[in-house]
């Protein structure tokens, strides 16, 4: 099996979840295999949201639009044509993956198999149904990855790499654990915003699908807001406004209530508008339903700030006033290339 067969069988991968989208599951029967495994994966949505509460049908169809629009034959080409991997032998990696959002660990299974290795997966209890079945899709459509891919619940052994993904408790863990061998650890991250005042009504309403998609569960959301002194939160709380049913999730609510009442009790100060809570921290990663800010000065002595505090951040949002930055909107869209902790999986994947 070589590498366009490889990506050819993502594609694949790709049309068959690109069915099932926040605008409804249409099944489209010039897909391959539907008859097999179109049902069957509706089922497995509805037993995901069933084990986990956070993970709505729509969240996770928004997850799938993400996966469908990347697995296209000309993105995965462009993807992959700066890496060599013609040196590539027979080794098995090891990926231990989160559970935060639906199908978090994708990135790294389509990694590892794209590029020609074995996988071992163990997943978070929290999302253990959606990937196995799409792993039986893709051994079907190309039987080349029968025997390359196994899902343990065991402890890991017989790996010759692993990529694991945690908090920074579990990362000292994994450290001491996989020292002797070739490894990706990944740690707490959180995402930020920098806000000048000129934004538009749009780019804020925009900056609320960054802060809320997924509850605000996900590395790639925007936790944290770096604002110009005297700031008004007029703006910023009218973009948000159409995010206000979210407070109807009974998990997202119990959340705000919680925090709510720790944050009066300690006689905190903040704003809310009834769903969401903004209080000023210099923290990065904030409780569910709230938002910490932080003021600045000027500008340039912020983005030292932030290159001073790159090990905490996974992206920044911004109206291009930070180099590199994403636009509003865009922090749950990333690019094949975006990666994790800005490490190179591929690259690190080749050298094994």
């Amino acid at each position: 099996m070589d590498l366009q067969q490889r990506i050819n069988a993502f594609v694949k991968l790709g049309e068959f979840i690109g069915q099932f989208s926040r605008q409804g599951f249409q099944k489209n029967d010039n897909t391959n295999a539907n008859d097999l495994f179109f049902d069957g994966f509706k089922h497995q949505i509805t037993l995901a949201h069933e084990h986990n509460a956070w993970f709505t049908k729509e969240n996770i169809a928004f997850a799938l639009e993400g996966w469908s629009n990347s697995l296209k034959d000309n993105t995965l080409n462009q993807w992959l044509s700066t890496y060599n991997f013609n040196d590539i032998s027979a080794k098995k990696v090891a990926i231990i993956m989160a559970g935060n959002i639906p199908l978090v660990g994708f990135h790294d299974f389509l990694s590892v198999l794209i590029s020609g290795y074995d996988v071992i997966v163990k997943q978070s209890s929290n999302d253990k149904q959606l990937l196995p079945y799409l792993a039986k899709y893709l051994e079907h459509v190309e039987p080349g990855f029968k025997g390359k891919i196994t899902f343990t619940e065991e402890k890991l052994t017989a790996f010759d790499a692993v990529i694991a993904t945690g908090s920074d408790n579990t990362a000292r863990y994994f450290e001491h654990y996989f020292k002797g061998k070739p490894s990706i650890i990944r740690k707490n991250r959180n995402s930020v915003a920098v806000l000048t005042g000129e934004e538009s009504d749009e780019e804020l309403k925009a900056l609320s699908e960054d802060i809320f998609r997924y509850y605000g569960l996900g590395c790639r959301n925007v936790s944290k807001l770096f604002v110009p002194k005297d700031y008004s939160f007029d703006g910023f709380f009218k973009g948000l406004y159409d995010w206000h049913p979210i407070i109807n999730q009974h998990k997202y609510a119990n959340n705000y209530d919680y925090n709510k009442a720790v944050y009066l009790m300690s006689e905190f100060d903040l704003l809310e508008n009834g769903f969401l809570m903004i209080k000023e921290d210099a923290s990065y990663g904030s409780p569910i339903a709230t938002i910490f800010y932080e003021y600045y000065n000027d500008l340039d002595d912020l983005k030292s700030i932030l290159n001073n505090n790159e090990k905490n951040i996974q992206c920044v949002v911004s109206k291009g006033v930070i180099e590199n930055s994403v636009a509003f909107g865009q922090s749950q869209h990333p690019k094949l290339w975006d990666y994790a902790d800005n490490v190179d999986t591929i690259a690190f994947l080749t050298k094994i």
